[in-house]
């Protein structure tokens, strides 16, 4: 297969899962249960969390392995890079996650189903930036990255891409929106992950250097959003446990995933 080819597919399989579980508003009646909630909450947690862990942070650290005892310190700061990005979006962009009615971020007359919509964005920008960062190292070479490696991490996201998709456009419609313009919102809000997947790409293959830092990078931005988006809500109210144990087999596929195509 054409090199160009499988990183175009790469990059757009993510997108797909999340225009699939955004279509679910179209053959289901009802807004989604809060136990489903965090049952679909838990598991993109722990998919996110095992790919930060398996698909990025250890191949950053495996290319640093020429700098000994130091091999950690391009993962630790592209990580904690990640994390302070994260931080400044969601510090400077005004968004309202689903199922509260505190927006956060800097005050705005934006409409509540706007702030919505930008709040999954926000999720989604490191998604794509952690699939663009590895198909860029498997351009590049790179001998830490395998095209099953790569594969795997874009099936494992667009596998938690499905509940997300369904997560936005479920409860836009029960708040009013029509379903096709629920289910555009929901398509919308996974579009920017091939965009900075594709910009992450082009950007990587021209620093390869930093290929350890960017790989930590994408890492740092999705653990933000597991601890301070995900896990609150999964843990939220009566039978929080359904939310852990859907978080571990999370985990556990994208591990599976990882090691058995990688």
């Amino acid at each position: 297969m054409n090199i160009n080819i499988e990183v175009l597919l790469g990059l757009i399989i993510p997108f797909i899962g999340t225009a699939l579980g955004a279509a679910c508003v179209f053959f289901m009646k009802k807004q989604l249960s809060p136990t489903v909630s965090k049952i679909l909450t838990g598991f993109a947690a722990g998919v996110m969390t095992a790919a930060s862990v398996w698909s990025l942070i250890i191949p950053a650290i495996e290319q640093s392995e020429d700098m000994g005892r130091l091999s950690f310190l391009p993962a630790f700061i592209g990580f904690w890079l990640g994390i302070l990005f994260l931080l400044l979006l969601d510090t400077v962009i005004p968004h309202l996650h689903i199922g509260t009615n505190q927006a956060e971020g800097p005050k705005s007359k934006l409409k509540r189903t706007a702030m919505m919509v930008l709040a999954v964005t926000l999720h989604n920008i490191p998604e794509g930036m952690a699939v663009g960062v590895v198909y860029a190292g498997l351009v590049s070479g790179s001998a830490e990255i395998t095209a099953g490696g790569a594969f795997a991490l874009a099936l494992g996201i667009a596998i938690q891409n499905v509940p997300e998709g369904a997560i936005i456009s479920m409860p836009l419609h029960a708040e009013g929106q029509s379903r096709a313009r629920s289910f555009f919102y929901g398509v919308l809000s996974g579009a920017v992950e091939p965009i900075f997947g594709a910009l992450t790409v082009i950007f990587a293959s021209l620093v390869v250097p930093a290929m350890p830092y960017l790989l930590s990078f994408a890492a740092g931005a999705m653990i933000y959003v597991v601890v301070e988006e995900l896990v609150p809500e999964m843990s939220e109210g009566k039978h929080s446990n359904i939310g852990v144990i859907f978080f571990a087999i999370g985990f556990s596929v994208m591990m599976a995933l990882d090691v058995a195509l990688g």
